[in-house]
Order: C-alpha cells, then structure tokens, then sequence
C-alpha cells in the first residue's frame, strides 16, 4: 500500500477503530502489516475474511479447493447465485477485493495437505482454521506448532459453536492437548448430512476474525488455554479450561524432552 493509501486510509477508512484506546493507531498499523491464511472458505471463513478484509489485515491467503454449489448459500454468505460453480478462493478474493481494494488477496486454488502445508504456513503471520474435517484440524495444528505459527480453530456443530486460541509459543496448550487423535471415520458424520443454521456459522466466525485480529493487532485477552462454547438455542457462552497436557503427543513436556 502507498504511503498516500495508507494515510487516507488511517484517516477515514478505518477512523472508527483506530479511535479506540485499546487499538488506536499503533493496532492498524500492524493490521496492515499482518498477514493470515484462511484454511476453509466455507460457513465459518466467509464471515471470517469479510471482517480481517473490512479490519484491514494487509495480506490474506484463502486456500479452499471446492467450488461454489447452490447448497453453500444459505451460510457462505461471500458468495451470490452467479458465482455457483467457480472456484472459492477466486470468488472469496474478487468480493473481498470489492469491498476493500487496497489489501492483498491470495486465492489458493486447493486444500491444504501433507505436501503443501509447511510451504503454505510458512508464509502467514497466523492461521485461521475454517475447515470441517479432523485431518486438515490436525494437520494445521501440528505444522503451526513446528513454525510456532499462532492458530485460531473454530467449529459449528448443530446449534452450538466451539473457538480456541492456540499461541504455539512452546508453552502449549494445543488441539492434541484436548484431543490426542482424530475420531475413527466410523464414528464421524459426512459434514454434508450435518445440519446448520446459517447464523450459527455466522456468529462464531466472526468471533474467530475478532480473535485473529486480537492476536494481530495485539490488545485484549485472548482465549489462549480456554475453549469458547456457544450454545445458540439458549443464547449462552461458557469458557472450559484447556490445559496443557504433559502427555500430548506433540506439545507436552515428554516431547520437549526429545527435541
């Protein structure tokens, strides 16, 4: 961004956040700088890049192979009916382009797997997990621990909403912390079988932006050794401890002592 880009854009665009104390003009200059990779443009990631686009985060990654179907609009609301079989990430990054043009926007036409997933990483201030499947949960977790990448998680199950802040500082905790392995394919629903309402994702993936922006812009407290639950039908939130578990199988004190 221009030097002429970024004042206007301290001055007007992003004038009602940057008026904040707690954020002022130091949290959008870090903004600016920051960069996240979106993992799952989806239910979760639509509202998720929406809000770091509209915050300002300069550089944004959405890596999601899929491609738009009728089905996804009900909930993926950075998509519209012309968009219905083009690629995610090109149509994510052309809206967000729309709303916010002076940002960069890197469309990643493909998930992230064993093989690409240390290059991809590598490359981002913080990770955003929007996925709904254990393998790229875990994946994400494990390769963030190894590059000591911050990661926010979040997942919709029916009418509740889950979020954890995974710092990957060293000091744990992280997702094998709460859950060594993935369940066995048997005892998983097909995501497409699941029900959703469209305002569940909604809700808790604008939590996470708020989150990843927290960690960015670096104000607040963030959820770091908690697990955010949101019941949806009774409008409630309750915070779970997540300890470290000096057991895990990839941040606990055994494993410290192996490397």
């Amino acid at each position: 961004m221009s030097g002429e880009l970024r004042e206007k854009a301290m001055d007007y665009r992003y004038a009602r956040q940057v008026v904040l104390r707690e954020f002022g003009p130091r949290g959008q200059e870090k903004l600016l700088a920051s960069s996240v990779l979106c993992v799952g443009a989806g239910g979760l990631g639509s509202p998720l890049l929406i809000y770091l686009a509209a915050a300002g985060v300069g550089r944004i990654g959405i890596a999601d192979a899929d491609r738009v179907d009728l089905g996804n609009l009900q909930r993926q609301i950075i998509y519209t009916t012309s968009d219905i079989g083009k690629p995610k990430a090109v149509c994510a990054a052309r809206r967000l382009a729309q709303l916010n043009g002076d940002l960069v926007y890197e469309p990643i036409d493909r998930n992230l797997v064993a093989d690409n997933a240390r290059d991809l990483i590598s490359r981002y201030d913080l990770v955003a997990d929007c996925t709904d499947n254990f393998e790229a949960r875990f994946l994400m977790n494990d390769t963030c621990f190894e590059l000591r990448k911050p990661l926010v998680s979040a997942a919709v199950l029916g009418f509740e909403g889950y979020l954890a802040f995974f710092p990957m500082s060293g000091s744990g905790p992280c997702l094998r912390c709460m859950a060594p392995e993935a369940p066995p394919a048997e005892l998983r629903a097909d995501p497409a079988s699941r029900g959703i309402m469209g305002v569940m994702a909604g809700a808790v993936g604008v939590l996470e932006a708020f989150e990843a922006i927290k960690c960015l812009a670096g104000f607040g407290e963030n959820l770091a050794g908690k697990l955010l639950v949101f019941d949806g039908l009774g409008t409630s939130f309750r915070k779970v401890e997540l300890p470290r578990d000096p057991d895990c199988p990839l941040c606990g004190s055994s494993q410290e002592n192996t490397r």
